[in-house]
């Protein structure tokens, strides 16, 4: 009897044990606020967190210059960037630094220099924003107030629309 009563107590200890890693696995990461980033331009200077304009909204995206998802992104985006006008826009990538000709390219067959409020770079093998969103997927969004408090975050491409209506309200 005695020993059926410990494995019973193993089995309890053990159940404990699955339940809290499973719970810790599920886990959303804190990204509540702004992380401290720092990227390679394309035209090798450096942009952070640090450079981001006080009192203004800030939309991160992290993506992949040749992510088809992330192409049709600023595809959808080009035509209403008018309307994103008053966020600042940091596209951050984890291309690697010698690659830097991929972020050129995307710079220009999207025409991004004339976008004023858009920053586009590579954190190399940092992933300090890619740990910080725990991204899987690309293009993944977050949306700050300008305070730089998380509006929401998009783990999936939203329709533009709802993009849009979220930073309105950043």
């Amino acid at each position: 009897m005695a020993t059926f009563t410990n494995m019973k107590k193993l089995a309890l200890i053990l159940s404990l044990i699955i339940v809290a890693g499973c719970t810790q696995a599920q886990t959303k990461p804190d990204i509540e606020h702004i992380p401290h980033f720092k990227i390679l331009k394309a035209d090798s200077t450096y942009f952070s967190y640090t450079d981001l304009k006080k009192d203004k909204p800030v939309m991160i995206i992290y993506f992949s210059p040749d992510c088809s998802h992330c192409q049709h992104l600023m595809y959808e985006m080009k035509p209403k960037m008018k309307q994103l006008s008053d966020i600042q826009i940091v596209m951050v990538t984890f291309t690697e630094y010698t690659m830097l000709k991929m972020l050129k390219n995307f710079n220009r067959d999207f025409d991004l220099a004339k976008y004023h409020n858009l920053t586009v770079g590579t954190e190399g093998h940092t992933y300090v924003v890619q740990k910080y969103y725990q991204v899987t997927t690309t293009p993944y969004i977050a949306v700050y107030d300008h305070k730089g408090n998380l509006v929401k975050a998009f783990e999936k491409v939203p329709k533009l629309d709802t993009l849009i209506a979220t930073v309105k309200k950043a």
